[in-house]
């Protein structure tokens, strides 16, 4: 049986308090392939008094009890891990093979290293004569995105389970199929009624309805600045943490020592990565004012490599974008470089010649960006690559912190100490040297507007604890 227009509420699936069916979206084709209810205030209350009634046992299980509840969510998510790269690549227009691999792999990643977590966390120590207790914060809501859905989903409920929270999950209702094969895999597992509860629907209704919610401690967030700004005000009048993980205009120097051709070719592939749609993709490529033309040649060849084409096609490496929202929005940036004065160097408005139907976005780059670009300063979300040349390193990195996000940044140079020094001078989450591997280990989230709090491993732990000090716990002599 589908569970597609019904929620998972207190372990089990329920119809919504009043149906609102809403169709979803294969980007590739423009068609409706499925339908989801949206919630009201009514569903949410009904999750949250669940979790709340769950939260008086669960958030006071033992550790072992814990861990043995995240190894069975990891199995059965292993078990049905087709069906998510499947759900993922007709809601989001992933590649299937990408869907698979990435969106898929990393939310396992993400489970099982906060398993490894788990067993070796300290949630206590004696401090003196007192005692340092790390306790679960309480009942969390989840607002996940539709770019990276099970990335965000198991970076936000691996550590609230790991934590001994309970949880009401909204995931994006453009992308929200994952989020209810999630939901099975949950109560496959076993996990107990009312710890995880889930409920579609759209911001300006579920998700305000969790954040303005007096019995959620805590809202964990992913998605847009502008809508990470709404969580944090409808969160506000209840003083309930509030963690984001919001936009990005991530910076690439390449610094004069470099090899330019595999820098280049490397920095456009970050940068096109999931079509473009990643809020940490390598989106300002700053190269040395004496190679631009070098740098834009590399580029134009890279970027002409990259076959556009529909999710389920097998030579696809770029599927379309999700939405005809995004689509209008890229074209129109697009738009804005070519009127701005920009160089385009490949791609360009429309979308690619063979194809008339789907949110397909040509892969596009430009050379010769000034700061003052529109592309230069907002957030795209679309395969769209700004070159912009530099006189100094200084220069670059001035430049480059000049944003008011400040998720990520990329070096690459030979000379790994100069790098280092690069890195510490950075505004930005995360910093990424020479094209490192992906690490699930390693914290993950922003400065300045691109948010606060960290995700992954113990980081992203550690969000979903308060901490209680217990004075005269030792017994005075």
């Amino acid at each position: 049986m589908s569970h597609d227009l019904q929620f998972y509420i207190d372990g089990a699936w329920v119809d919504p308090v009043v149906p609102n069916n809403f169709n979803v979206i294969d980007p590739s084709t423009e068609d409706a392939f499925t339908q989801i209810s949206l919630g009201t205030k009514a569903d949410v209350d009904k999750a949250v008094a669940a979790a709340k009634r769950a939260f008086a046992t669960f958030g006071f299980t033992e550790v072992e009890e814990r861990l043995d509840i995240l190894n069975r969510v990891i199995e059965v998510y292993k078990k049905r891990s087709k069906d998510l790269a499947l759900a993922v690549s007709r809601e989001m227009g992933a590649p299937r093979q990408m869907a698979l691999d990435s969106q898929v792999g990393v939310g396992q990643a993400h489970l099982e290293k906060m398993a490894e977590v788990l067993k070796s966390f300290q949630f206590r120590h004696v401090k003196g004569s007192s005692l340092i207790v790390k306790e679960p914060i309480g009942v969390v809501g989840l607002i996940t995105p539709w770019n990276w859905p099970l990335n965000q989903i198991t970076c936000k409920v691996g550590p609230a389970l790991a934590a001994g929270c309970t949880m009401v999950l909204k995931p994006s209702e453009i992308a929200p199929l994952d989020a209810i094969i999630f939901a099975e895999i949950i109560d496959e597992a076993g996990v107990p009624s009312g710890v995880f509860n889930l409920v579609n629907g759209d911001g300006p209704t579920v998700g305000q309805a969790l954040a303005s919610h007096p019995d959620v401690d805590m809202m964990s967030f992913t998605g847009s600045t502008r809508a990470g700004i709404l969580v944090a005000k409808a969160a506000a009048d209840t003083v309930k943490r509030v963690h984001q993980e919001l936009g990005g205009k991530s910076a690439n120097i390449l610094f004069p020592d470099v090899d330019l051709e595999r820098a280049v070719t490397k920095g456009v592939a970050g940068c096109f990565g999931n079509s473009g749609q990643s809020c940490n993709a390598p989106t300002r490529m700053f190269v040395p004012r004496d190679r631009h033309d070098e740098a834009a040649g590399y580029a134009k060849k890279a970027a002409e490599k990259f076959t556009v084409g529909p999710a389920d096609a097998p030579a696809t490496k770029l599927g379309p974008v999700v939405s005809q929202l995004q689509f209008d929005k890229i074209q129109g940036l697009i738009q804005s470089g070519i009127d701005e004065g920009a160089t385009l160097v490949a791609g360009g408005p429309g979308r690619p010649a063979e194809l008339n139907r789907g949110y397909f976005v040509r892969p596009t780059v430009f050379a010769n960006v000034t700061h003052d670009m529109r592309i230069a300063k907002e957030e795209i979300f679309g395969p769209v690559l700004s070159i912009m040349p530099y006189d100094t390193v200084e220069q670059a990195i001035e430049q480059a912190n000049d944003t008011v996000f400040g998720l990520a940044s990329y070096i690459q140079a030979k000379d790994i100490e100069k790098a280092r020094q690069a890195a510490a001078r950075m505004r930005s989450g995360n910093v990424y040297i020479n094209y490192p591997t992906w690490d699930a280990g390693l914290p993950f989230g922003g400065y300045k507007q691109s948010g606060n709090g960290r995700e992954y491993a113990e980081y992203g732990l550690e969000d979903f604890l308060e901490i209680k000090g217990i004075a005269g716990y030792e017994a005075a002599e």
